[in-house]
């Protein structure tokens, strides 16, 4: 049952889109997704897996985290129900926790998870696990975390990770890429 709290991805994927002055086949053609699929996300026909959201973020030059917040609407006070799916479909296995564009963004991650990609992101970043365990490569080296261990990534530092057990759920907060941080 969609939810009037549930974000429409397909407005932030319009606008950036446009905002770089991309076609449809343009997009399609850099996402390896079809012109036809892209329309109807665009459109809120369809709701993309965490996979191709971040597929079409690639697209557009952003990530997948950026569309989402760009989606909703920031709010003082917000309240997210464990069962709230934030937009994606129900197989993404990956919820934001944190609704609109804020200074930080959230996520939590459930079940598998493949260091399939390498992610750098211009700021801060911590990851928490909640239960199961992870590796997490970044800068050459390798570290496990189990549950309730936390890791601090600084912006910049490239890393990629995976889940090693099954059942594993992973939070990650970052602080958001439109803050600018002041030299003191």
């Amino acid at each position: 049952m969609e939810d009037a709290d549930t974000p429409r991805v397909g407005a932030a994927v319009r606008r950036r889109r446009r905002a770089l002055g991309l076609t449809l086949a343009e997009v399609a053609r850099r996402s390896g997704l079809s012109s036809p699929f892209l329309s109807q996300i665009e459109n809120d026909r369809a709701r993309p897996s965490m996979r191709s959201l971040q597929r079409i973020a690639d697209a557009l030059g952003t990530t997948a985290v950026q569309l989402l917040a760009a989606s909703a609407e920031a709010r003082t006070i917000d309240v997210v129900r464990a069962d709230d799916d934030g937009g994606l479909d129900r197989a993404a296995r990956v919820r934001p926790v944190v609704r609109g564009r804020h200074q930080l963004h959230a996520l939590e991650f459930t079940g598998a998870h493949e260091a399939d990609r390498e992610f750098r992101h211009r700021h801060d970043e911590l990851m928490y696990v909640a239960d199961g365990s992870v590796e997490v490569e970044a800068d050459g080296r390798v570290h496990r975390l189990g549950r309730g261990d936390t890791l601090l990534l600084s912006g910049g530092v490239r890393h990629r990770w995976r889940t090693t057990e099954v059942g594993s759920r992973v939070l990650v907060v970052a602080i958001g890429d439109h803050v600018e941080v002041l030299e003191t």
